[in-house]
């Protein structure tokens, strides 16, 4: 079953042993991501469906990594004493996959023992009192919107039919595009793409996602929109309460915090 869905930004910079100096900058954001993770224990689940970019990702397939344990170390960016490790949810991986490939969906599975810097902060905030929270790291790929949507709603028919408390979270930042020290400089589409998946999200609105134009995703130099199809693939034909619990923007890139009341 489905007990929760949300959707998290997924920068380094919003850890203190990353960002120690600027984290009053990032403070709403750090302080919606903790408050996310709140109501995500008190839905007491067994496994994290956690879509996200990762270290191996394919041009024409989503893929499952799969690695017991999973590690997560963030000496790329400076701290090196950080180490953790996750495991996966090895029945539900299988069930996945089997699933995607019975309704010709395009999936793969990856044996990444090393988790990415996204998935890792995501799962640094998000369970830090969820020890034994099984995950399951799925990443998007370089096909179209649609595709991932309906990914998204075959996953969906996997979790509802599971007797595990399941919930799913999307990670990654929006536009790279809103400033001129942004990562991709300043482009007025940026923000643009920013009001739009923001109006998508509190609407609840898959269709204006899945018609955003390719040159407005391009230009936003966004890490999370094929994940946030993927995400309302799964909400599909449920009744969800969109809530934005934060939005900010403070080195130029976006970042939501949002929670679909189910």
């Amino acid at each position: 079953m489905l007990v929760f869905a949300g959707f998290t930004p997924s920068s380094p910079l919003l850890l203190p042993s990353i960002n120690e100096a600027k984290m009053s900058e990032v403070h709403e954001t750090r302080a919606a991501f903790e408050e996310l993770a709140e109501e995500l224990y008190a839905t007491h689940p067994d496994t994290l469906i956690i879509l996200s970019e990762a270290r191996t990702m394919y041009p024409e397939a989503v893929s499952i990594s799969l690695a017991d344990p999973f590690t997560a170390d963030l000496s790329e960016f400076g701290d090196l004493g950080y180490h953790k490790q996750y495991h996966p949810d090895f029945s539900l991986i299988d069930t996945l996959q089997r699933h995607l490939r019975r309704h010709d969906l395009p999936v793969s599975l990856s044996t990444d023992t090393q988790l990415n810097a996204a998935t890792t902060v995501t799962l640094d905030i998000l369970t830090s009192h969820l020890t034994n929270v099984r995950v399951v790291p799925i990443a998007p790929c370089e096909l179209d919107a649609k595709t991932h949507f309906n990914i998204g709603v075959a996953l969906k028919h996997v979790i509802l039919e599971s007797h595990k408390r399941i919930a799913v979270i999307a990670a990654g930042d929006m536009s790279h595009a809103l400033s001129k020290t942004a990562p991709a400089g300043l482009h007025k589409d940026g923000k643009r793409f920013d009001e739009t998946i923001l109006t998508c999200l509190q609407e609840h609105n898959a269709s204006g996602l899945l018609q955003m134009p390719d040159s407005l995703i391009k230009n936003a130099h966004d890490t999370s929109y094929r994940q946030l199809c993927m995400l309302l693939g799964v909400l599909d034909g449920m009744y969800t309460t969109p809530t934005v619990l934060s939005y900010d923007a403070p080195f130029g890139v976006g970042y939501c915090v949002t929670n679909f009341v189910l």
